[in-house]
């Protein structure tokens, strides 16, 4: 009999994100969706005035879900992000870790949270990834972007275009590669995932004719991959990668800024894409799209993506749990 058959459902953390913005609508959307219940026991982390608010928008009712209460109750007015919802979408995303690493749920999925309004609530941090990163102590969780057809990782994720050079190193890309390989292998059962590393200059630099970056930088760490164990290749040029991934020749594409990666993959996944923190000792798949400020609370938001990264997350923490 197949293994994952007899597997209970794993029970996941589902956060509301910024309170202000479309998270508890599509929270409320996939918390009735019979899939995603087939699928996973959901554990939302928020306030049920909230996510009542978010049902209530999308003419659904109030979902008969298990909830975890963070915080005070506060006024809410969607589309209007303050210091107030920045703070609660932090305090959301700071328990569901707490479940994650007590072991009351198998894994965490988040729904959008504003940079802005998270700052202004206090967080030094630039999203999700930095802030999971920094109360883990992983000073380089990896950042993934995954659908059915493409998956890329990001060598640099928030900075300015003018500091992206800077920001590269053979051995910071490397660490990409090596914790991405790794997460393949044990969340999604990949066992020698083929990485295609993106060059960064047109036509790969056309032996340095438009740059030497590949020589110096892209080409030394593919040889500490190779070195590894890892099936890295390239560099190769970024106008033909990611069609070949596309295609099926390789499970993902090691890129060394966040717009090369994530043009692709919103061209071919912009309604299901789900965003993945790889390097991290818990599980956190989340949306691939922000807070809609502008259509918060009209009940038009799409939960596609909300509802990939909860199927995402059941399929690696049953992966993790059950090594199948």
């Amino acid at each position: 009999m197949n293994q994952l058959a007899v597997v209970e459902r794993p029970r996941l953390a589902v956060t509301l994100g910024d309170p202000a913005g479309v998270g508890p609508e599509i929270v409320a959307r996939i918390c009735h969706d019979p899939e995603v219940r087939a699928k996973a026991d959901l554990l939302v982390v928020g306030r049920r005035m909230i996510l009542a608010a978010g049902a209530m928008a999308c003419g659904l009712p109030m979902p008969s879900v298990e909830m975890v209460e963070v915080g005070p109750g506060q006024e809410i007015k969607p589309g209007r992000p303050t210091a107030i919802t920045g703070r609660q979408a932090g305090a959301f995303v700071e328990e569901a870790l707490r479940l994650c690493l007590s072991g009351q749920v198998g894994a965490m999925v988040t729904a959008p949270i504003s940079k802005e309004a998270l700052q202004a609530g206090g967080y030094p941090d630039t999203g999700h990834t930095s802030l999971l990163g920094r109360l883990l102590g992983v000073p380089r969780p990896v950042m993934m972007l995954a659908g059915s057809r493409l998956r890329v990782v990001l060598a640099t994720i928030h900075c300015a275009f003018r500091e992206v050079i800077g920001r590269l190193s053979p051995q910071g890309i490397a660490h990409t590669g090596l914790v991405a390989a790794r997460d393949l292998q044990r969340y999604l059962g990949i066992q020698n995932p083929r990485l295609a590393v993106a060059a960064l200059n047109p036509h790969a630099g056309e032996g340095g004719m438009f740059g030497d970056e590949e020589e110096t930088l892209i080409a030394p760490a593919i040889q500490i991959l190779q070195q590894a164990g890892v099936q890295a290749s390239g560099p190769h040029p970024p106008d033909t990668v990611f069609w070949r991934a596309a295609r099926g020749e390789f499970d993902l594409v090691l890129c060394m800024y966040h717009d090369q990666g994530l043009i692709p993959l919103k061209l071919l996944h912009f309604e299901d894409g789900v965003n993945v923190t790889l390097g991290l000792p818990i599980i956190r798949t989340s949306v691939d799209h922000g807070t809609a400020y502008d259509i918060a609370g009209q009940g038009r938001a799409n939960p596609a993506s909300l509802k990939a990264a909860v199927l995402l997350a059941a399929h690696m923490a049953t992966h993790r749990k059950n090594g199948v």
